[in-house]
């Protein structure tokens, strides 16, 4: 396993910690949004002056790195972090999305990232069409966003959204998979919420 691999692994185990914004949700504020939001949108403020700090002072970008540099990617070195796209698609998803669908759009981030990254890492043998995601990553992510959905929804919704979080999960689409994924699954079940 290579130094990037590894260091991907490392984020994952935190990146599973975002499970507690839906759960949160779901269990201490019992689909409450006001009271979710007044978590929930200081939080996300924090997290969007503490990138635009980063990005703009010198000083405070050796203090941010020296503290949590090793978990940064490339592309999060001149741009925000994952960490505040997060709490962005939070707010979306529990702003906009039917109460249910946001929690279990949120936990695919959370639950089908993570598998994506820990199955497919040190066992991806199968490159999906020329991107660096393997079928074995695709199909942990699609089988743990599967079974979380059945948690909350209609089995069909819950089919459809996890192959959207696999399919958002893969694609080559430039935008940060914190967006993307809890974003375009969460569409899609709302969408076809209205017909089953």
């Amino acid at each position: 396993m290579t130094e990037k691999q590894k260091k991907e692994l490392f984020r994952k185990t935190f990146h599973i910690s975002s499970i507690l914004l839906p759960l949160s949700y779901y269990f201490i504020f019992h689909y409450n949004r006001k009271l979710m939001f007044l978590i929930l949108i200081p939080l996300t403020v924090i997290a969007l002056i503490i990138d635009i700090a980063r990005l703009e002072h010198k000083t405070f970008k050796r203090i941010f790195y020296n503290l949590v540099g090793i978990m940064l990617r490339k592309h999060e070195i001149h741009n925000f972090t994952g960490a505040t796209y997060l709490m962005i698609s939070a707010v979306l998803c529990i702003g906009f999305f039917p109460k249910e669908i946001a929690v279990v759009s949120l936990a695919f981030l959370a639950i089908g990232d993570t598998l994506a990254a820990l199955v497919g890492i040190p066992y991806g043998k199968r490159k999906i069409l020329n991107t660096d995601k393997s079928l074995e990553g695709s199909l942990a992510c699609f089988a743990g966003c599967f079974v979380f959905g059945l948690l909350f929804l209609n089995p069909v919704v819950a089919l459809v959204g996890a192959l959207t979080a696999t399919i958002a999960e893969f694609s080559w689409i430039p935008i940060d998979d914190n967006i993307k994924i809890p974003i375009a699954s969460g569409l899609v079940m709302s969408f076809v919420n209205i017909f089953v």
